[in-house]
């Protein structure tokens, strides 16, 4: 029965990190170029009383076995990159990434890091960066006067620098570092640069906003899901500590 205990705990722990998941998707729901994430479970190894296979005592083979699993673990939380909905701003220096791809930034320590919200900002020298002041790489710098950058399909007065996006075999492996940022890793690869609109890159749109991927009633449905299974697996330790008692009564 202790047995029955502990595999019911690690059912608790698995769904309060099923919760911390939503809370924060929940919170991110408006939150520019935010991507939801998604919790992946894996169950732990099994006991096996008997194998699948063994040699029975008649020269045949076991058809099944016995196994009691001992419950489940957090595998990973997986970034899902679909696209997210478009608002549109009329502001000229906010964008929208229309596909794959990335903002390549730099940070105070000179190391890069990647983005998806568009809402940039002009520092005192006139050049490009988040709302942070991290500065937009390859850098563009905007003159005083009339903004005007060149975009796919369209003639502009003058061409002040071109906007580059970048994008990564596995963006899933990329590592969220807040801020709207993300940082390479070994499991994201390494990242591609290139025009928008080539190279499987998506079109920056001026004037619009990414906003955040979130669906916010997938997520109550998520919600629910998870306060019932921590619940039941909550009565399952009372159960097993009332025949634990039971047991110790008898004896």
């Amino acid at each position: 029965m202790l047995r029955a205990l502990t595999t019911a705990a690690t059912g608790m722990i698995a769904q309060q990190n099923y919760l911390d998941v939503i809370a924060n998707n929940v919170a991110n729901v408006n939150t520019t170029g935010y991507k939801q994430s998604r919790i992946e479970f894996q169950d732990l190894l099994s006991q096996a009383a008997r194998t699948p296979g063994a040699l029975m005592n008649q020269g045949t083979y076991q058809p099944v076995g016995i196994e009691i699993g001992l419950g489940v673990k957090t595998a990973a939380t997986t970034r899902v990159f679909t696209q997210g909905v478009a608002i549109s701003t009329g502001r000229q220096l906010d964008i929208e990434i229309e596909g794959e791809g990335f903002l390549q930034v730099m940070k105070e320590d000179g190391s890069l890091a990647y983005t998806r919200d568009g809402c940039l900002q002009v520092d005192s020298l006139g050049q490009l960066c988040t709302n942070d002041g991290l500065l937009i790489q390859p850098s563009v710098s905007i003159p005083r006067g009339n903004i005007s950058v060149t975009l796919p399909g369209q003639t502009q007065q003058s061409t002040v620098g071109a906007l580059q996006l970048v994008k990564f075999q596995n963006p899933s492996g990329l590592l969220s570092i807040g801020h709207n940022l993300y940082q390479e890793t070994q499991a994201s690869g390494n990242p591609v640069q290139d025009t928008p609109g080539q190279n499987g890159l998506g079109l920056i749109q001026q004037g619009m906003l990414e906003g955040s991927n979130v669906q916010i009633v997938d997520e109550l449905v998520g919600l629910i899901k998870a306060e019932r299974a921590f619940e039941s697996n909550s009565r399952l330790i009372t159960a097993s500590s009332n025949i634990l008692q039971v047991t110790n009564n008898m004896a």
